[in-house]
């Protein structure tokens, strides 16, 4: 597998198109702080660690998904990298985008108000 995160958003953008609860994905620590991070904001019900594989279970509200969408932004062949001051708002404020900085993986509203940049993971609203 060459890019472990596209593959973890993959399987949660999927799971949510099936209606199903549970989603399994196998165990990395990138995985584990992204989880924590979805959990934190309210995008996903609650997530455990078993085994080596992550269980996230997702939320739903009124039979509709809390993602909407999960976008993929920097990839293997192109990085994409921000400073803190060019760091845009995903759908205005409604959304988040997650950027790993040398602090660790943060919201782009964290990343802004603890002044770090970073490369831009992913998108979510």
């Amino acid at each position: 597998m060459t890019d472990p995160i596209a593959d973890m958003l993959t399987r949660i953008r999927n799971s949510l198109a099936a209606k199903k609860t549970k989603v399994v994905i196998p165990m990395s620590k990138i995985k584990l702080e992204l989880a924590k991070i979805l959990e934190k904001g309210g995008w996903i019900e609650k997530f455990s660690k078993i085994d080596n594989n992550i269980i996230i279970t997702l939320k739903y509200e009124n039979g509709e998904p809390a993602i909407s969408s999960l976008k993929r932004i920097s990839k293997p062949g192109c990085r994409i990298y921000s400073k803190y001051k060019d760091l845009k708002m995903v759908l205005d404020g409604l959304g988040i985008s997650i950027i790993s900085t040398p602090k660790g993986l943060m919201t782009n509203k964290e990343s802004r108000k603890r002044k770090i940049g970073g490369e831009i993971l992913c998108e979510i609203y």
